[in-house]
């Protein structure tokens, strides 16, 4: 039997086959086929990243596009469709060298005119991007002197536009793709990376197949040329017990969003392997919305985050098994300082007495705290599907032991367009992420 992999990152699609992309190691899916299954526990609702942009189109675009620059592990940039670039002094234009030996699977050419439209994409309102637009927020134009070469012009220094170049969301596509109507190019991307979409079933599976013609991997793979993997099939399985349960029977090679529950029956089966791994960056978090009451408050926002038992409620959903950073960072991000980790530790005196400070020194029948005859309400809108089940026992934790100090929560379910309209409008007290 072939090695099955479990992976589980707090918040985060883990991109396990990204792997293969860059000629990587893979086990095949089965014994008698050359096939990599995948089970994924979030839904896609559209494949090409530049549209909204969560991470599980990130996870899979990975296997499909290619990007600019690439970025190696350490954080070092490196060429890939762009051999070459240059900067100028001020820092407001990138003049980019494309290689002229790279198609696309579709067989169109890639050229300037490629860069060019894919950025305009990106930046374009109708795209509906959330993330690679919101990347380039500096973006202002390309202009093509030439076939291979693109020169981006930024609107101010923009220090992070190479890496963010390097991320799937921002991957190099066909501009004769881009050309189809939104719905058509979300169900089947055209990039120039180790595999092509053949397949896409909704809530079901995607069926990508290798690019014979590959030959454009980063300069730092441990495998050029085409991937050691004839096809990927990528299961949409939502439910964690079925998920898990095509693992143990060797159905699927890996999995992400891996049940904590089961962490120590993986770890004791030999023929599985757990990974767990910190995200760097901004972790999986709360954000206050400060515009609107009652977290415009200083005091009631202390109070709030000095009232609820993070730690005890991510013992208890993840099995002990997750760190709680407890400052904006977490540990696994460079130039780390941990000397904010204790700040906001909870505080049940130090609460109370924040509140009264803010005039919320009144209970009512209910227990939750008053004033003006208002109750202490937070708004939680919330898309339980996105978020593994140990994150929706987080919250319902949080919730609780938030009641205790007078503070109702209402965590409001919705589908992932009406939450997600909520918080880019600032409808929200409280808003899950991860960045």
């Amino acid at each position: 039997m072939t090695l099955r992999k479990s992976t589980w990152t707090p918040g985060a699609m883990a991109a396990v086959l990204a792997l293969t992309g860059c000629g990587g190691a893979a086990s095949a899916g089965t014994d008698d086929s050359d096939t990599f299954v995948f089970a994924t526990g979030k839904d896609i609702t559209c494949l090409d990243p530049h549209v909204n942009g969560d991470m599980p189109q990130a996870s899979i675009a990975a296997n499909y596009l290619d990007s600019l620059v690439s970025q190696d592990k350490d954080g070092r940039i490196h060429p890939w469709l762009a051999e070459s670039w240059e900067v100028s002094a001020d820092g407001l234009t990138y003049t980019f060298r494309l290689r002229d030996d790279v198609y696309f699977t579709d067989g169109t050419k890639l050229t300037s005119e490629a860069v060019k439209a894919n950025l305009d994409h990106m930046v374009d309102p109708d795209t509906q991007s959330g993330t690679a637009g919101g990347y380039l927020k500096p973006y202002v134009k390309t202009e093509l002197p030439d076939e291979t070469t693109a020169v981006v012009t930024l609107n101010r220094p923009y220090a992070a536009f190479l890496e963010v170049l390097a991320q799937p969301f921002l991957g190099i596509e066909s501009p004769e793709a881009l050309k189809r109507p939104q719905a058509e190019n979300c169900n089947a991307p055209v990039g120039t990376g180790p595999f092509k979409i053949v397949d896409y079933v909704p809530q079901s599976k995607v069926t990508l197949v290798r690019n014979e013609d590959y030959n454009s991997a980063p300069p730092y793979a441990s495998h050029q040329g085409p991937a050691q993997v004839e096809r990927i099939e990528w299961r949409i399985v939502p439910e964690d017990s079925t998920r898990y349960g095509l693992l143990r029977a060797g159905q699927v090679v890996a999995l992400d969003l891996m049940p904590p529950v089961h962490f120590a029956e993986a770890r004791a089966d030999k023929k599985v392997e757990l990974v767990l791994q910190d995200r760097p960056g901004n972790p999986t978090n709360l954000m206050l919305n400060t515009t609107r009451a009652p977290f415009n408050d200083l005091k009631v926002r202390q109070a709030f985050l000095k009232s609820v038992y993070v730690d005890a409620g991510i013992n208890s959903a993840y099995f002990g098994t997750a760190p709680r950073p407890g400052g904006p960072l977490s540990n696994t991000t460079t130039f780390y300082s941990a000397d904010f980790e204790h700040v906001y530790d909870p505080d049940p005196q130090e609460a109370a007495r924040l509140l009264d400070g803010a005039g919320w020194d009144r209970r009512d029948q209910e227990g939750y705290r008053v004033k003006d005859g208002r109750r202490l309400t937070v708004h939680f809108p919330y898309t339980p599907d996105i978020w593994p089940t140990a994150h929706q026992s987080l919250v319902t934790q949080i919730q609780a032991s938030a009641r205790q100090a007078g503070f109702e929560v209402l965590i409001e379910n919705g589908d992932y367009a009406s939450v997600s309209e909520l918080g880019n409008t600032f409808k929200y007290d409280l808003r899950a992420d991860y960045w």
